[in-house]
C-alpha cells in the first residue's frame, strides 16, 4: 500500500495522480490535512504585523484563532511555502523579515532563517515540526482575502484584542504574537 508521500512523488503518473486527488478531497471533505509523512511534517507558521496589529485566523477545522500557515510541499523550500501560504490565505503579498547569511554560490541557495522553530503533536502518532515567520506586508493598504473554504475569519488584532479572542489562543500562538508585535516596527 502506498504512503501519502509515496502518492505525492509519483503524482506525474495520471492514474496515481487522480488515486492522490481523492486522497486530498476526503481529507478535505473530512477537515483533515493530508501529510507528507506518517509521522512528522514540517510546516510554516507567519506571523504578519502592521501598524502593531497582528494578523490571525480564525481555522475553520480546527475551531482556533491561528497564523496564516501550512504544510511546506515537497516541490518548495519554506520561504516559498511561507509566501504562498499568506497569499493563499490572506490575499497579502509579504515580505518575510530575519537574516539570511550570504553564503550563496553555485549549487546552494542560503534561505532566511525563521525568527523560532517549534514541534508541536497533531495526533497520537504525528507531529509538525513549525518554522515561525515574522512577516509584513509588502502593500500596506492592501485589502485581506478570506479563505472561507479554510477559514470563519480574517483580522487584524492588537495585543489588547489578544487577550479577548474566542475561542481564546493558546499560550504559544499568544506569545508568538506579542513577541511579533514588540519586533516588527
Amino acid at each position: 500500500m502506498l504512503s501519502l508521500s509515496d502518492l505525492r512523488l509519483r503524482a506525474r503518473d495520471s492514474t496515481v495522480r487522480t488515486l492522490y486527488e481523492r486522497v486530498q478531497k476526503r481529507c478535505t471533505r473530512e477537515h483533515t490535512m493530508p501529510h507528507i509523512h506518517d509521522k512528522i511534517d514540517f510546516t510554516v507558521a507567519i506571523f504578519v504585523v502592521q501598524q502593531a496589529k497582528v494578523l490571525l485566523v480564525h481555522h475553520r477545522a480546527l475551531g482556533k484563532w491561528l497564523p496564516l500557515g501550512g504544510h511546506i510541499e515537497l516541490d518548495e523550500d519554506p520561504e516559498q511555502a511561507a509566501l504562498r501560504e499568506a497569499r493563499e490565505e490572506s490575499g497579502l503579498n509579504i515580505e518575510l523579515l530575519g537574516e539570511r547569511p550570504p553564503t550563496t554560490e553555485p549549487g546552494t541557495r542560503a534561505l532566511l532563517a525563521p525568527r523560532f522553530l517549534d514541534i508541536h503533536r497533531i495526533s497520537a502518532t504525528h507531529e509538525h515540526i513549525g518554522m515561525i515567520y515574522f512577516a509584513r506586508p509588502r502593500d500596506a493598504s492592501a485589502s485581506l482575502q478570506l479563505a472561507a473554504t479554510e477559514h470563519h475569519a480574517i483580522r487584524w488584532c492588537t495585543d489588547e484584542d489578544l487577550q479577548t479572542l474566542s475561542p481564546p489562543l493558546s499560550g504559544a500562538v499568544r506569545w508568538y504574537c506579542e513577541q511579533a508585535i514588540r519586533e516588527i516596527v
